[in-house]
């Protein structure tokens, strides 16, 4: 009886740790992984981004940091922004056919940035650290994936390569992406509309009004200088006319 209850105790907990697994995730902690932020950006501008790396070991330090960019989405234009305690170096490759970038061919392209850290300036356990990258013109394309490797001081190394696959769940070591959405189409400059053209007409009447009524004026002025003037020619000739005697 006794070896019974211990077996039946047993499996119970066995049940338990199983349910609490499949419902809690219990089994282990969640991983996080390298991202790009922001996640968006639009093909054919410019865009600034910084790679997300946390830390992820809870003895080690991240100190190397390696991002591949897309040899199917070539970037005329790649610059960095000093982060303290780390250096950059930066790959070229060839390309061909060459790229346009503000009407000129170029015929290389950044093909990894590696940063690596100086000194205890490594991510240590617990934290992150934002890697910006300024880029452009962006690929036609609808998104880049930026294969990324992260080193820790104690020699491991985790491999953020993987591709998502669409309709699928993410995969166990994602790579970083990028979705590019197609810039909006310029919108056609519209016509005067008809209110403008009937504002342009009531204008075009309300000059010919104005000129109607400076006419009237001008003819009405002559007639009265007219009349002025026989009103003084009749009085002179009254004053020159003799008197009769009675």
């Amino acid at each position: 009886m006794t070896r019974l209850r211990r077996t039946a105790t047993a499996a119970a907990a066995l049940a338990f740790t199983a349910a609490a697994t499949a419902v809690f995730g219990f089994a282990g902690p969640a991983s996080a992984h390298v991202t790009v932020n922001p996640k968006e950006a639009t093909q054919g501008g410019y865009a600034r981004v910084a790679f997300r790396v946390p830390n992820e070991s809870d003895s080690a330090s991240t100190t190397k940091v390696e991002v591949v960019l897309p040899e199917n989405a070539p970037v005329g234009s790649v610059s960095t922004m000093p982060v303290a305690g780390w250096t950059v170096a930066v790959e070229k490759r060839k390309v061909d056919p060459p790229i346009e970038v503000h009407g000129s061919p170029i015929t290389e392209a950044v093909a990894k940035l590696t940063w690596t850290a100086a000194g205890d300036a490594g991510i240590k356990p617990g934290e992150f650290q934002e890697f910006p990258v300024s880029m452009g013109p962006l690929p036609q394309v609808d998104s880049m994936v930026f294969k990324t490797l992260q080193t820790y001081s104690d020699g491991n190394i985790s491999r953020w390569i993987d591709p998502p696959a669409p309709g699928a769940e993410e995969p166990e070591n994602p790579a970083p992406v990028l979705t590019l959405a197609a810039a909006a189409a310029p919108s056609a400059s519209a016509g005067p509309t008809a209110g403008a053209v009937a504002t342009n007409d009531d204008d075009d009447d309300a000059d010919e009004g104005n000129g109607l009524a400076v006419g009237l004026g001008v003819a009405g002025l002559v007639a009265g200088l007219a009349g002025l003037v026989l009103g003084g020619l009749a009085f002179a000739r009254t004053r020159r006319e003799p008197v009769a005697k009675s």
